[in-house]
């Protein structure tokens, strides 16, 4: 019994893993799906966000239903909840992955982003995978120093939000209203989804020690850097 016990936390574990890089992969081509106004692409994730939702809602009966039958204290209880928590956060990064191939859809067969903003675009996108691809790592080496980086590599994504502004606050903006309201969605979908990769690691961090990430501090510097010469984009 209990070796069927652990095998279930462990599949719970797995679940997360394949949430982690399906939404990895979704902000991935939803981002080539909005610069290329790629409107099959879009709609692949529209629909590919339901088999993140479908993981979450069989990963939270799972959980229960282990809470119930087992009544797990201590460390196995602390990754139950944690679990719970982390899937909430993966499930919301797939729905923003989708709001961006949404807008994708609104705007076909214009393209919302302007060619002078393609370049922070992409990079935001580039980096949102690559945050998640690390948060997805964490999950499974429970390495403490990797989920505490991400938090640091996360300051780039803020870089980058704050670029878009200074675009749309310039006056030299000649792309009207509509465009403007666009790319602030967007930039805001991308920092909000790099926001919860962050938060996936820090309910690691807490799962493997019992400390909230913020107590902590990392012994490594960040690996992801902003842009070269991003800050004058």
């Amino acid at each position: 019994m209990r070796d069927a016990y652990h095998e279930e936390l462990d599949s719970i574990g797995d679940s997360l893993v394949e949430m982690a890089r399906l939404v990895g992969s979704a902000i991935g081509r939803a981002t080539t799906a909005i610069l290329d106004s790629d409107l099959k692409l879009a709609e692949s994730v529209i629909e590919g966000d339901q088999k993140v939702d479908d993981l979450q809602h069989d990963l939270e009966a799972r959980a229960i239903a282990l809470l119930a039958r087992q009544q797990p204290v201590a460390t196995d209880l602390r990754i139950v909840v944690t679990s719970l928590r982390m899937s909430a956060d993966l499930e919301r990064s797939g729905d923003l992955a989708q709001h961006v191939a949404k807008l994708t859809r609104l705007r076909y067969p214009s393209r919302a982003v302007p060619q002078d903003l393609h370049a922070t675009i992409l990079e935001m996108g580039q980096l949102a995978q690559r945050l998640m691809a690390k948060a997805a790592e964490v999950i499974i080496t429970k390495d403490v120093d990797l989920a505490l980086q991400l938090e640091q590599d996360d300051d780039a994504m803020d870089l980058l939000h704050r670029t878009l502004f200074q675009h749309l606050m310039d006056e030299r903006w000649k792309h009207g209203i509509e465009t403007a309201v666009d790319v602030t969605l967007l930039g805001r979908y991308y920092e909000r989804y790099a926001d919860h990769a962050v938060a996936v690691a820090k309910r690691v961090v807490y799962l493997v020690t019992g400390e909230h990430a913020d107590e902590l501090q990392p012994d490594i510097q960040p690996e992801i850097q902003p842009v070269s010469g991003v800050e004058g984009a």
